[in-house]
């Protein structure tokens, strides 16, 4: 699977953006998904997943209630909608698919991800 996030840019505090990730190459609809971010001089980090089936989703605390993923199969695409975006949410930001064997899995740790873009920066002005 190929995958390519965009949708990053510069945001002053409490605004919003939405990140698309598209894929290509494989069953798309084969693939748990999430997105993981990596602020400057810090360790890679999960941030939101999203199940196979689209049934279920889990987010990191950092984020919960503020943003949401969601993915269209018919398009090949996940998405992450973060609204209320504060400075320390400044990070690149990367989609990642891992192949699941259970429709309703959400997968969060970087290292049973298959699959990953090459990431978006998001940088939040205080």
């Amino acid at each position: 699977v190929q995958l390519q996030a965009s949708g990053g840019g510069l945001v002053q505090a409490g605004g919003s953006l939405r990140l698309s990730c598209a894929a290509s190459g494989r069953t798309f609809s084969n693939y748990a998904m999430a997105w993981f971010r990596q602020a400057p001089g810090k360790a890679r980090e999960f941030a939101a997943g999203i199940s196979r089936s689209g049934g279920r989703t889990y987010y990191a605390d950092s984020v919960k209630g503020r943003f949401t993923i969601s993915r269209d199969d018919g398009h090949d695409k996940v998405y992450l909608q973060m609204n209320d975006l504060e400075p320390e949410d400044t990070a690149v930001y990367y989609c990642a698919a891992a192949r699941s064997g259970m429709a309703g899995l959400v997968i969060t740790t970087s290292d049973a991800m298959h699959y990953w873009g090459k990431g978006t920066l998001v940088t939040v002005s205080s």
